[in-house]
């Protein structure tokens, strides 16, 4: 279902108009609309393909919150917001693509200026009349900052989560950057023991795809076993998702699967996904034969997306979403997502309530960690 709701009178850029979509079957017609307007967005990342997102809203949403805010130009989309309405803990319109996605973000068209963000402003104030906008997961420089900038209603900026990123080089100067000559010796042992045990890696045909992927997952979930590990991973319905959405993200270069074989064997299947700027590894799955073979697999993976990073363009290998400690042997650069909240004045106690509560939280956080602490210290003292 498709509504033209009119903003407020002078809001709206001439020539342009707002829509929005609130139908499946009509998010799924836009897919060559939106695939032009990602192409002339450079801060878009494939979490904002219209393959992913689509394949999310089948997997994660939920009937009659399907929010899509369209700004056009002449007919042709110059902006889109792809939310969903959630109820809890305030009303609000949130990112799809929810907790499996990296980065949330809206599309502007680079190409058409100012007039672009100030119709996609204009569309999404006139949809969020009762709820607060809750744009979670944004990337520097993406093209969200542009929307919160032209924002006239109240607004608040908060810290997200934190991703670590490393420069788009060959893995020989990665490893140089490394901190000290042993752990620079290790790394060039670990690639040559990799070679040593025939470990080659291929990206697969796009027919491949999906077998590739389902093997992926039963990797996964091998290597995890009896260990803690992401539930959501787990799930029929991100198995769905991921061999869904990874598919068409393939054919269209968004996104590529290398499988990894040792004597014919295929042994690791990993998922990197590739950006205008960017291109990261989002999942994995490695059979526990690799490490009883002494094969260190984050050299390994870490090795082929540096390939894949080295694209014209593309400027950063990003770890992803996660402060894990191995992360940092790389001396990566930490780049922190933001979350961006914009309101009406009407809403505005929505956005004090919200602001409230990430405080609280924060203050939780904090708390834990130095009760942690200071067990850590007494248990150390005996």
């Amino acid at each position: 279902m498709r509504h033209r709701r009119p903003p407020r009178p002078g809001t709206l850029p001439p020539g342009h108009t707002v829509e929005l979509v609130t139908d499946e079957g009509a998010f799924a017609e836009l897919a060559p609309q939106w695939r032009r307007l990602y192409g002339r967005c450079a801060a878009a990342t494939p979490f904002q393909s219209h393959a992913w997102l689509l394949s999310w809203w089948r997997s994660y949403g939920s009937a009659g919150r399907l929010r899509l805010v369209l700004a056009r130009e002449g007919g042709e989309l110059v902006g889109a917001a792809p939310l969903t309405l959630v109820r809890r803990p305030v009303p609000a319109l949130v990112p799809l693509g929810g907790a499996i996605s990296d980065y949330g973000d809206v599309l502007l068209d680079d190409e058409r200026g100012p007039d672009a963000v100030a119709a996609l402003a204009a569309g999404l104030a006139a949809v969020a009349s009762t709820a607060l906008v809750d744009l979670r997961e944004v990337r520097p420089g993406a093209a969200a900052e542009r929307l919160y900038a032209h924002w006239h209603g109240p607004r608040h900026r908060l810290a997200d989560s934190l991703c670590l990123e490393l420069p788009a080089l060959p893995m020989d100067e990665l490893v140089a950057r490394l901190p000290s000559a042993k752990a620079r010796q290790r790394v060039r042992a670990q690639l040559r023991r990799l070679d040593a045990l025939g470990v080659k890696g291929r990206p697969v045909l796009p027919d491949e795809t999906e077998a590739a992927l389902r093997r992926l997952l039963d990797l996964h979930r091998l290597q995890w076993r009896g260990r803690k590990v992401t539930g959501e991973h787990l799930r029929t319905r991100f198995r769905e998702h991921l061999v869904r959405a990874v598919g068409p993200m393939v054919r269209s270069g968004d996104a590529v699967v290398t499988e990894f074989r040792m004597a014919d064997e295929v042994v690791a299947v990993d998922v990197t996904l590739l950006a205008h700027r960017l291109a990261g590894g989002y999942l994995y799955g490695a059979h526990p034969r690799l490490r009883e073979r002494k094969a260190d697999v984050a050299v390994m993976l870490l090795d082929t997306c540096a390939e894949y990073a080295r694209a014209p363009g593309r400027g950063a290998l990003s770890l992803l979403r996660g402060n894990e400690p191995y992360k940092h042997h790389w001396r990566p650069e930490p780049v922190p997502n933001q979350r961006l909240l914009l309101a009406r004045r009407r809403t505005a106690p929505l956005l004090a309530a919200t602001v409230a509560d990430a405080a609280a939280r924060r203050r939780g956080k904090e708390l834990l960690r130095r009760r942690a602490e200071r067990k850590g210290s007494a248990g150390g003292g005996t």
